[in-house]
């Protein structure tokens, strides 16, 4: 082999593998870009919002997460409550009350304050759950 063919058969690898690299990170393709942790079901607890383990909900715009959920008061006031990992890889979310959105750090997944997908590399929304505020008990339930 010659150092022109040589050249040559190492650009095609390297070509190859890039590629299969950026097959792997498609949009349309959840399955493709690793294993989501499934969100919880037969959720049923309650927050003691006067627990100080629970501050972040104190003020507008906190968030905590608790139980695999991912509860935030928003801008306005509200509670929602969300599963706490993103729909593509299952990595952590943040709650980002300036943009009233849901963040993923990891690949910039984003999603609204009810959970629909606005951007990222994901086409599945999160589930949402039902929040209930009963004097400084928040329940979040399925």
């Amino acid at each position: 082999m010659d150092r022109k063919e040589f050249f040559s058969v190492i650009g095609m690898s390297a070509a190859a593998l890039t590629i299969m690299g950026c097959l792997g990170c498609s949009k349309g393709s959840d399955s493709a870009n690793g294993p989501s942790t499934p969100a919880p079901t037969s959720v049923d607890f309650t927050l003691d919002l006067s627990a100080s383990s629970n501050s972040a909900l104190a003020t507008n715009g906190g968030y905590l997460v608790s139980q695999g959920i991912l509860i935030a008061r928003t801008a306005a006031g509200a509670y929602i409550a969300v599963q706490e990992s993103c729909t593509h890889q299952s990595y952590p979310l943040v709650y980002q009350s300036g943009s009233s959105q849901f963040y993923c750090n990891n690949h910039g997944a984003t999603f609204t304050e009810k959970g629909v997908v606005t951007g990222g590399p994901t086409n599945r929304s999160l589930v949402v759950y039902n929040t209930s505020l009963s004097g400084v008990s928040l329940r979040i339930y399925s």
